[in-house]
C-alpha cells in the first residue's frame, strides 16, 4: 500500500494521506510538470500555504508516492526471481503482478510512466533510474531463462521481446479503469495467454 491509501487504526485516512491521494490524481491527469501546489491546495479546499505544513514541496509528495509503490512492486518480482517455480509460470505471475500494480496503484503507475523521465532531471529521483535498469533486468532474466529451459522459443530476441512485453503491459494504465469491465486478473489471464500462447489457431 502506498502512503496515500494507508489508513489509520480507525480506518479514516489522515489528512495528510488525503492530501497525497488528491495530489496522486491530479499528477496522473494532467502531468507532475502542470500540476501546480495551488491546483492540489484547490482541489483539497485549502490554501496553497496551508499545504506546506504537510509536505515542502510537490517533489516531497511524489516522492512519498512512488517510492512505497516501487519497494512493493520490486519486492514482488525478487520473489518471482528467487522462487522454485519454472520459467513459464514466473513469467505468468510477473504479468499479474503488474497487472495487480496497475489494478492497486494506477495512479503511481501512470506517474512513472509520465514523468520518470522529467523527474530524473533532478537528483533526489536519480532512483528511478535504477528502478528502470532493475525492471529491464527482471523481464530479460525471466525471457533468458525461458529460451535457456525451452519454455520459449530460441529464435526470440532478447531485447525485443523485452521492450514488447514491457510496453505491452505498462500501457494498460492508460485504459484500465479499476472497478469497471473486465477485473485486473481477467485481464492478465488474456495477456498471459496471448504472450504464451499466441492468438493464432495454426
Amino acid at each position: 500500500m502506498s502512503a496515500a491509501s494507508t489508513p489509520e487504526s480507525n480506518g479514516t485516512p489522515t489528512r495528510r494521506e488525503q492530501l497525497l491521494a488528491i495530489a496522486a490524481e491530479l499528477f496522473a491527469e494532467k502531468g507532475f510538470r502542470n500540476t501546480t501546489v495551488r491546483d492540489i491546495a484547490d482541489a483539497a479546499g485549502i490554501l496553497s500555504g496551508s499545504l506546506y505544513h504537510h509536505f515542502d514541496s510537490k517533489e516531497s509528495m511524489v516522492d512519498e508516492l512512488l517510492v512505497p509503490f516501487q519497494e512493493e512492486l520490486f519486492g514482488k518480482y525478487d520473489e518471482i526471481l528467487a522462487s522454485g517455480d519454472d520459467a513459464r509460470t514466473k513469467l505468468e505471475r510477473a504479468v499479474r503482478v503488474s497487472f495487480e500494480a496497475i489494478d492497486q496503484h494506477p495512479h503511481e503507475v501512470a506517474i512513472f510512466q509520465n514523468d520518470a523521465d522529467h523527474l530524473g532531471t533532478f537528483e533526489r529521483f536519480g532512483y528511478l533510474a535504477d528502478r528502470n535498469t532493475q525492471s529491464r533486468q527482471v523481464w530479460v532474466t525471466l525471457i533468458e531463462e525461458g529460451v535457456r529451459t525451452g519454455v520459449l522459443r530460441p529464435d526470440l530476441d532478447v531485447t525485443l521481446t523485452y521492450r514488447f512485453i514491457r510496453d505491452t503491459v505498462w500501457v494498460a494504465v492508460r485504459w484500465y479503469r479499476p472497478g469497471r469491465g473486465l477485473s485486473h486478473t481477467a485481464v492478465a489471464d488474456q495477456y498471459v495467454r496471448i504472450l504464451l500462447d499466441g492468438i493464432s489457431n495454426a
